[in-house]
């Protein structure tokens, strides 16, 4: 007999430096892309949940809107259940006999030691403990078949079928937010938030020796050269959110304009993606080791080869709009200095 799906996902890593009360913590980046490779993975394997049940914690909500985005599920499929937060056994199973009768695949994100005793009582027979004693680290992922309805689950009802950590997962693994997907593939059958279609980027740029430079880096499946941009994240403005991106995707920190340059357009999921950008006087790039995604490549160019290798015609108008405004701001410099 085939059973029903749960999927019990430990948040992610968290950050102990910023002072803030346990159930404020908020994820570290290390956290984040944790998270998000776990969505990966749910996509790839065809598990994505019917429901989440998620703990309203910011490290475990950060870490649930991550893995949701990578798998492309809608946000209308959580629910944020405040007994999940550092609950014990009984106090998740009551958050799961609530789940719809229907629902034949569950996702559960919070907390340990809560969510490891969970797995210990469902699972039949003894769970095997790794070398450092962590059966779910941050970001680890459970998966069970359970042979009972939600509300009756008991103890050695389930078959734990894999645990499986971040760092066994592949870095290029495709999200469901991957702008590389193929296009043939049925957006409509990928039903995501509308908040996915705002997104924002930055334009990296310095002056080399009076020149100006921009940066571009090489897109996930290294297909084609783009600028850093995401989905903005509900709880950060544009320009915050792009700051970030900037960090993740490129490795780079900087100055970003108060304002953006523009936005451009591009068909994603069946509907149209905005993309507001903000220039970036860039002052750094992370040392390999400190950069989240460096398996991508990066370059800088002068504004002529970096339109050669943009694909949207209204980004490519974009780099244009900044080399003609940095040219005029040397002008006037210039004139001054005389």
């Amino acid at each position: 007999m085939k059973g029903k799906t749960l999927l019990v996902l430990r948040h992610g890593k968290s950050d102990w430096s910023t002072g803030e009360e346990d159930f404020d913590r908020p994820l570290v980046d290390r956290g984040r892309l944790g998270s998000r490779k776990m969505g990966a993975l749910i996509r790839h394997l065809k598990l994505r949940p019917d429901v989440v049940l998620s703990s309203p914690a910011a490290r475990a909500r950060a870490t649930t809107e991550a893995a949701c985005q990578a798998m492309g599920l809608a946000a209308k499929k959580i629910s944020w259940d405040e007994r999940i937060y550092a609950a014990p056994t009984e106090f998740l199973l009551a958050a799961l006999a609530d789940c719809p009768p229907g629902a034949e695949r569950v996702m559960l994100v919070g907390h340990n030691p809560g969510l490891e005793d969970l797995v210990a009582y469902l699972a039949e027979g003894e769970l095997d403990i790794p070398d450092d004693g962590k059966v779910l680290p941050t970001s680890a992922l459970a998966q069970l078949e359970v042979f009972a309805d939600w509300p009756q689950l008991t103890r050695g009802c389930a078959t734990l079928v894999a645990v499986t950590r971040p760092g066994q997962v592949p870095d290029d693994l495709p999200a469901a937010d991957d702008e590389e997907e193929d296009p043939e593939e049925d957006d409509e059958s990928r039903p995501v938030p509308d908040y996915f279609f705002t997104q924002s980027a930055v334009l990296p740029y310095r002056l080399l020796d009076g020149k100006l430079q921009i940066m571009l880096i090489a897109s996930r499946k290294a297909t084609r050269w783009v600028i850093p941009k995401g989905v903005k994240e509900p709880e950060l403005s544009l320009r915050d959110s792009a700051e970030k991106e900037a960090l993740e995707e490129a490795g780079i920190r900087g100055q970003l304009d108060d304002e953006a340059i523009g936005d451009y357009d591009y068909k994603k999921w069946g509907g149209v993606c905005t993309v507001t950008v903000f220039p970036m006087a860039v002052s750094e790039s992370v040392p390999e080791e400190e950069w989240e995604e460096s398996h991508r490549e990066r370059q800088w160019l002068e504004p002529k080869k970096a339109k050669r290798l943009i694909a949207e015609p209204a980004l490519r108008k974009l780099v244009d709009t900044l080399a003609k405004r940095m040219a005029k701001g040397l002008s006037k410099g210039r004139a001054k200095e005389r």
